[in-house]
Formats: structure tokens, C-alpha cells, sequence
């Protein structure tokens, strides 16, 4: 997939990969309104975060260092993060 500045990357991009990554916790409803919710309450510790990040920088052509993977304490925050790094690689593209 390559990113245009038309199409950003959503929750919806998030939910798929952090699928495809680590699977989902069946307690866990991922599809409800989980912009807000913790990593950790959702089930996901920081092995299945870079495992997550790693498959995000492969499809999307963006490097997420430790710090932007440890800072997104919540999927709302590591989509702003990597909508952020996506619009800096199009504007120096």
C-alpha cells in the first residue's frame, strides 16, 4: 500500500495490524470506541506494540522510533503519530 496525503492512516488501518500482529484479546470488543483506552487495557503489552509498529513501517514507508511506539500510551495517539510521520514523508517527497 502506498500512502497518499488523501488517504490518511485511521483507527480502522490500526485494528487490522494490531490484528494481523497479536491477535485480540476475545474480552477485548476492538471494534467499540477504543481512541482513549490504554494499550495495556486493551491487551497489548510492548512486544505486541513493536510488533505492531514493525508491520505498520513496512506497509505505510515510515520509520517509528522507540520513543513514538513507548510515547502512544492509546490507538488514538499512534494514529496521530503515524498520520504526523505520513504527512512529513509526503510534504519532503
Amino acid at each position: 500500500m502506498s500512502f497518499s496525503p488523501s488517504t490518511p492512516f485511521t483507527l480502522d488501518d490500526l485494528r487490522r495490524i494490531l490484528r494481523e500482529a497479536a491477535g485480540a484479546d476475545e474480552a477485548v470488543d476492538l471494534d467499540g470506541d477504543i481512541l482513549g483506552t490504554e494499550f495495556e487495557a486493551l491487551g497489548y503489552e510492548s512486544l505486541a506494540l513493536l510488533e505492531t509498529g514493525g508491520r505498520i513501517e513496512r506497509e505505510y514507508g515510515i520509520t517509528l522510533d522507540d520513543d513514538t511506539l513507548a510515547e502512544a500510551r492509546t490507538p488514538g495517539e499512534l494514529v496521530d503519530a503515524v498520520n504526523a510521520l505520513l504527512t512529513a514523508a509526503a510534504q519532503a517527497a
